[in-house]
């Protein structure tokens, strides 16, 4: 499924599978534009994005007066969908390239605030320890919306496991693939159920914050790793254009890039989180 039809489908279900983490309200809830009294609602994965934005709620927010109300979503899709409906007024869990893929294919009018952190992506497996093990025809898991799936043949094409037609990284499919000496296949899946498939590939590419989820630890156990050197590939702050001078949005953005957070990050997730 492309991410195009996933923004369709996911509209319909927002409300299914929104967990409300902070205060309690209806999503419907967000505040005014403007308001600096009102507390913001962001929407996270709930790892490490929930965790790091909760340190945030609780440990430095009071001081700047600005209160946090946290949403926990389990995809990729409706941290958006739900920022475009007025339901958040920010969510912290995308990249600029998927922030990028996403408002091309929906239209939507948000904005890119600031880098937090880097999520390394990460090769897995459950039957190997090596990927000069992998098997002839392997089966190898990749995610199935444009952006993390280009991301992951990048990561394979890194380590000599294929060869991409040039040109044609930024948007690679497996139909871009030049040279395959392995023969793999490769099985497209929504990036939530990837840490999942290691049951039934020989490898998965799995993004940082699902393997952490998973209680993977990229720094040790992922098979090859992508470098967090120059990775345009940051998770950050994204809210509605209308909202990009909010007062609340500039404190929340200068709270995630504190020396508070970048040492919380860095005692906490052992080199499977980086911070920028």
């Amino acid at each position: 499924m492309r991410l195009r039809s996933a923004v369709v489908s996911a509209v319909a279900a927002l409300t299914a599978i929104v967990t409300l983490a902070a205060c309690g309200g209806s999503a419907s809830e967000a505040a005014a534009p403007g308001d600096p009294a009102a507390p913001l609602r962001v929407g996270v994965s709930p790892t490490p994005h929930g965790e790091i934005l909760r340190y945030v709620a609780d440990e430095l927010a009071p001081a700047r007066n600005l209160q946090i109300e946290i949403v926990e979503f389990t995809d990729y899709v409706q941290p958006n969908t739900a920022l475009v409906d007025g339901s958040l007024d920010a969510n912290y869990f995308q990249t600029v390239p998927y922030l990028e893929e996403f408002t091309a294919s929906s239209g939507a009018d948000l904005a890119w605030i600031a880098p937090v952190h880097v999520e390394p992506l990460g090769l897995y497996s459950n039957t190997v320890t090596d990927i000069a093990a992998l098997p002839d025809g392997a089966t190898i898991g990749i995610a199935n919306d444009a952006t993390n799936e280009a991301r992951g043949l990048r990561l394979l094409a890194a380590n000599g496991l294929i060869t991409l037609n040039p040109g044609t990284e930024a948007t690679a499919t497996p139909r871009d693939i030049a040279s395959n000496p392995k023969n793999l296949q490769f099985s497209e899946l929504e990036a939530a159920q990837l840490p999942r498939s290691l049951e039934d590939t020989d490898a998965s590419v799995v993004n940082g914050n699902y393997a952490i989820d998973a209680g993977l630890n990229p720094a040790t156990d992922a098979l090859v790793l992508e470098s967090a050197e120059n990775n345009p590939n940051a998770n950050g702050l994204v809210t509605r254009t209308e909202l990009r001078d909010d007062p609340r949005i500039a404190t929340l953005a200068e709270l995630l890039q504190s020396q508070e957070v970048k040492t919380y990050i860095e005692q906490n997730y052992s080199g499977a989180v980086i911070p920028v």
